[in-house]
């Protein structure tokens, strides 16, 4: 083997143990998360979860906060199905932002439902003070502002508060969910982790939206004979 080869297997070699420490470093942060909850994101039980030495987070990352703030990036909902819908606003398409949202909407709540690990981190950000939720949140919005500009075209003229009747949908999927894994209880006697339960609030976001938007629907032209 010559020592070009060496080098290029060496080489190789170190890309390949730095890709797998930093992904050990990520997924320690959702161990710790889960059990000792966002007090818990320290260096030391982090490099614990992870089983490697507490330097490297440093070495791989820059700080304690860059190392969480990938984590979160990588589970937050929102921030992922935003990117991943420019191409969708784009080509603007039949189904339009109703079909869009909906999908959306249904889609965050099953995965919240069973994320534990962005249950924490909700519960993290609506709960405590910290620099990287709260920039991680306006970066949300920024991606959300895409949705809507899409979504005031096709709207243009329309008497409907779109921002606002997302907010109740989301704000309302937030809650029951974090109310069901917290207190195993029901909400106005419907539970949640059921299936009977989850498709009654499927069925009732499709209904809102579908109310929302034939509200201001243009009535049909009567044709006269």
């Amino acid at each position: 083997m010559t020592n070009k080869q060496q080098s290029r297997k060496q080489y190789q070699g170190e890309k390949n143990n730095k890709e797998r420490t930093m992904g050990k470093l990520i997924a320690a942060v959702g161990e710790v998360l889960k059990e000792k909850g966002y007090p818990g994101l320290t260096i030391a039980n982090i490099s614990k979860a992870a089983g490697v030495d507490r330097k490297l987070i440093g070495l791989y990352f820059g700080t304690l906060d860059k190392l969480v703030e990938t984590y979160i990036r990588g589970k937050d909902y929102w921030l992922s199905a935003t990117m991943n819908a420019v191409e969708y606003f784009g080509n603007a398409p039949e189904v339009g932002s109703k079909g869009f949202l909906e999908s959306l909407l249904l889609n965050q709540l099953e995965d919240f439902l069973i994320n534990t690990e962005m249950q924490k981190i909700l519960a993290w950000q609506i709960c405590e003070k910290s620099l990287i939720m709260s920039e991680i949140s306006q970066e949300r919005e920024k991606m959300s502002a895409l949705f809507f500009a899409f979504a005031d075209k096709e709207l243009q003229g329309k008497d409907l508060d779109l921002r606002a009747v997302v907010t109740i949908l989301v704000a309302g999927i937030y809650y029951i969910v974090l109310h069901s894994a917290h207190t195993k209880s029901t909400v106005c006697e419907i539970d949640i982790s059921t299936p009977e339960g989850l498709n009654r609030i499927k069925a009732s976001i499709k209904n809102i939206l579908g109310w929302a938007y034939n509200s201001v629907e243009e009535p049909a032209r009567s044709t006269k004979s």
